[in-house]
């Protein structure tokens, strides 16, 4: 009985204080303290737990990867990767749509983020596109949900803390597995988009040429090897994901400083203040999480999930459904960071059990939180989005219906199609 009031204080309490808009590492903080206390444990016990949480040699590769990304794209990289993106896809109709969609795999593969992607290329394109005779809040839309390509295309520092929460998972192998799922996903979202384009008669842009590609490609060469060096140093087993991620910042710095000229040395320590300071959110997150994990295995609560949910259907797809909308509620109301730190262990397992491998579970898990960073009442990068292209969160969400449901195709792929996320992985193991 008295594991069953403390579950009630960890859960009632955390949902209450999300509920309440506290911020999300305090309320992961604040229940773990009340369900301790409700049963009569010592607190010295979140300090441990604290510690050992962020105290792991993996977890090293998440700073390293969110310098790399924000170094890149304060660096004027965009402007060029933009450049590359309507060389290849420009002339299409609707082709500033398509370089939107196109240029978020090249920079998602540089910064990691989808919040960096759509404030950086977001504040360049839409102003471009809407100029170009396209409508703003359908420029938003494409800015936004392309830029959750970022979160699968590597090096993604959520797949490294997907694998460092799962435990005994390739970094490597997660990288690979999320270029097919970010191939997959842009291109459902051009279909869609190049639907859109022809029924609002949106215009061409120039005609292709393979010269004009050949110079972008030379011209972004730099910023696109900086992801060949993480992630086939990674596969290749030449150094670890923390070492890559160390060697991508310094190659990251000497590219923006060096040879792009987006950044002099003032810059370089402005956008180390921006590095800590988001940081400092994620770290304080992994913390906390990890208290929250202690209370959560401590009460048994993912098995009593795990038991639940099973209990409801045995039916493999179905399970796998279910697995997809626990993760999209999951993502209406919470981060990225959170679920997956505090949803994995509960989820894993059920998922293992019904025959989906961990890596691509992990494809799974990011996509998922990748749609709930654009879905209200806590969508983060649909609040960007809005806040760049100046337009109200509902005119956003209205114009961004077609594109949840490329991204639900997307997702229901890599959900019942293993090979779209495992083929590339077992590729390179052999």
């Amino acid at each position: 009985m008295g594991g069953n009031i403390a579950i009630l204080v960890l859960l009632g309490s955390f949902f209450l204080m999300v509920f309440l808009r506290f911020p999300i590492a305090y309320a992961v903080a604040l229940s773990a303290v009340l369900c301790l206390l409700s049963q009569g444990s010592g607190l010295a016990v979140i300090c441990q737990q604290m510690v050992k949480g962020i105290s792991s040699f993996s977890l090293m590769a998440v700073p390293f990867f969110i310098t790399m990304g924000v170094l890149m794209g304060s660096g004027g990289i965009s402007e060029k990767l933009i450049a590359l993106a309507n060389a290849c896809v420009g002339w299409m109709r609707g082709g500033m749509a398509m370089v939107n969609i196109v240029a978020s795999y090249f920079f998602g593969g540089i910064s990691g983020s989808a919040a960096a992607d759509t404030a950086s290329l977001g504040s360049i394109l839409i102003p471009m596109m809407v100029e170009q005779g396209y409508d703003d809040d359908f420029s938003t839309a494409v800015t936004i949900t392309s830029s959750c390509e970022g979160l699968l295309v590597p090096p993604s520092h959520n797949m490294v803390i997907y694998a460092t929460t799962a435990g005994g998972i390739s970094v490597g192998s997660l990288f690979l597995a999320g270029y097919i799922p970010g191939a997959l996903l842009a291109i459902s979202l051009m279909v869609g988009s190049y639907i859109i384009s022809v029924k609002r008669n949106y215009p061409k842009g120039d005609k292709f040429s393979i010269k004009n590609l050949v110079k972008q490609l030379s011209i972004s060469f730099w910023a696109l090897a900086a992801v060949l060096i993480v992630v086939f140093g990674v596969v290749g087993g030449v150094f670890t994901a923390t070492e890559s991620a160390a060697i991508a910042v310094i190659y990251s710095l000497i590219v923006s400083v060096f040879i792009y000229k987006g950044l002099d040395w003032k810059g370089v320590w402005n956008v180390m203040e921006e590095c800590v300071n988001t940081l400092a959110i994620v770290l304080i997150l992994i913390s906390t999480s990890n208290v929250f994990g202690y209370c959560l295995t401590s009460l048994h609560v993912p098995d009593m999930a795990a038991h639940a949910i099973t209990g409801v259907t045995s039916n493999p797809i179905v399970l796998a459904l279910l697995l997809n909308l626990i993760l999209l509620i999951l993502g209406c109301i919470m981060d990225m960071s959170p679920i997956i730190l505090i949803a994995t262990p509960i989820l894993l397992p059920i998922a293992t059990s019904i025959g989906i491998d961990p890596v691509q579970f992990g494809i799974i898990m990011v996509l998922n939180c990748g749609i709930g960073l654009l879905t209200p009442p806590v969508g983060a990068v649909l609040f960007i989005g809005s806040a760049v292209a100046k337009l109200p969160m509902e005119k956003v969400v209205k114009a961004t219906l077609p594109f949840y449901l490329c991204m639900i195709i997307t997702l229901l792929i890599i959900t019942f199609v293993p090979a779209a996320s495992l083929w590339l992985p077992s590729l390179f193991a052999k």
